[in-house]
């Protein structure tokens, strides 16, 4: 803590606008992850690619920014706190730039590369920075702002793109973004300061490779199971990346420095926080994947319907999430994140229940009360896995989080969409109609969801005998 009390002597901090400044960049960033979700089959038709090739556009931005998220854990304590955020919203607006610009598929890609290495260093720099200069009587709170922004921002991209989608062009989408990465960074540039603590940990290679094939592989072969392609090149690609994941792991813990501290998982509640933060994210990000699929091919909703089935649930898990921060400041969590994850669960099997038949404002309630569980789960199971860290010991226990937060959200929708998928093809081989498939696809693919969630509400409990132990 010493460079934050060496900044305070030097300068008066504006801890509201530091925490404003960053959760504002950061839901930027995310927005980003979602924002093509409901533009890639006109995507598709005006660049002639397939399915397979177009989804590279989601996947690929989910596979950097999860490979981004642990190297900036070091980038963190070798950079000073303006430095790297200007760093990462100077590659987010130029990707943003060349994006609105392009072309071409190729163009495209490369765009969303460095749009993705921005968020993927714009995440665990807001988080690490807030657990910094947060009071602890409220870090609650502000954790409950950060993880706003790291779920609303996928939540609103297929919601508010698929408004603009109905009046202008694809590149539109991009063209907004830019005035306000702009603001942003000129906000950023008055009020940030230095608060971080400088060690200059040498950068390892081996484990920035290691870990960019590891994380590359295991999402791609979980992405192409279900798709395009050869499935022995795809299972060669898995198991590649899982051989490269398990190396990563045993050579963080040769290193003096590694890059990720992998240590941080001998804190047993730490270790049940970031399977609960995983499980949160996946539900949320695979539910706004999967509910346009199903409003658009089983209710046969336009893509503006579906975006506006969206938005309530949006919008009530913004709202919730910072009440679920305050509350787990004045008790804590032994009783809200089970009681989370029991709304999350039920709310979720009776979603699973739709059929072809149900009414488009039963599905959207449904998906409200989910996403009310999630704001209150997701927020307090953060905080409650950091802070029983040392405070050297943040900025991996960040980029854990945060580096698992993404796997889980590009796995999961990988993985369920692909169950969605695949039982969707059994039914219409049974001479369903591909209405009622698309329908019994989606009660399948939530069904499973519905039963990680009831590992989740399992694990909740934990939280409770750790903290009667530690008492």
């Amino acid at each position: 803590m010493e460079a934050i009390q060496t900044a305070k002597s030097t300068t008066k901090i504006n801890t509201k606008a530091i925490i404003g400044i960053l959760v504002f960049s950061a839901f930027i960033a995310t927005f980003n992850e979602t924002i093509l979700n409901v533009a890639l089959s006109p995507l598709m038709e005006e660049m002639s690619i397939t399915a397979g090739t177009i989804q590279w556009l989601i996947t690929g931005y989910m596979i950097v920014t999860s490979v981004m998220v642990p190297v900036t854990a070091f980038l963190i304590q070798s950079f000073e706190t303006k430095q790297l955020y200007l760093g990462a919203m100077t590659l987010l607006l130029i990707g943003t730039i060349s994006a609105a610009c392009s072309g071409s598929f190729g163009m495209l890609l490369f765009s969303r590369m460095l749009q993705a290495s921005g968020t993927g260093m714009m995440i665990p720099l807001m988080m690490n920075v807030v657990l910094i200069v947060a009071p602890k009587e409220s870090r609650g709170s502000a954790m409950a702002a950060c993880v706003c922004a790291i779920s609303l921002g996928p939540a609103f991209g297929p919601t508010i793109s698929g408004i603009v989608l109905q009046f202008f062009s694809w590149h539109i989408l991009f063209v907004m973004l830019i005035p306000f990465i702009v603001v942003a960074m000129i906000l950023g540039c008055i009020y940030l300061v230095n608060v971080s603590t400088l060690i200059k940990p040498k950068i390892d290679i081996i484990s920035i490779i290691l870990s960019t094939i590891g994380i590359g592989g295991v999402i791609y072969g979980i992405s192409s199971f279900s798709g395009e392609g050869n499935m022995m090149l795809t299972s060669l690609i898995f198991i590649v990346g899982l051989l490269a994941l398990l190396i990563f792991g045993k050579r963080q813990l040769s290193l003096k420095e590694p890059m990720l501290e992998i240590r941080t998982f001998k804190y047993p509640i730490f270790s049940v926080g970031v399977v609960l933060v995983m499980i949160s994210m996946m539900t949320m990000f695979t539910m706004n994947v999967m509910l346009p699929m199903f409003l658009q091919g089983a209710l046969k909703t336009t893509t503006f319907v579906a975006a506006l089935v969206l938005l309530p649930a949006s919008l009530a898990n913004g709202f919730v999430t910072p009440i679920g921060g305050k509350i787990y400041d004045k008790v804590g969590v032994k009783v809200l994140i089970p009681v989370g994850f029991a709304i999350i669960l039920i709310a979720l099997f009776i979603l699973g229940q739709s059929t072809s038949d149900t009414s488009i404002i039963q599905v959207a309630i449904s998906y409200i009360v989910v996403c009310i569980g999630v704001g209150i789960t997701m927020s307090p199971s953060q905080t409650n896995s950091l802070t029983q860290l040392p405070a050297e010991a943040y900025p991996h226990g960040v980029a854990i989080v945060n580096t698992f937060q993404q796997i889980s959200a590009a796995i999961g929708s990988s993985l369920f969409v692909g169950i969605m998928s695949a039982s969707q093809l059994r039914a219409i081989s049974n001479s369903v109609s591909e209405q009622m498939a698309v329908a019994y696809g989606f009660k399948v693919a939530t069904l499973v969801a519905v039963g990680f969630v009831f590992v989740g509400l399992c694990l909740s409990f934990a939280l409770r005998l750790g903290r009667k132990a530690k008492s």
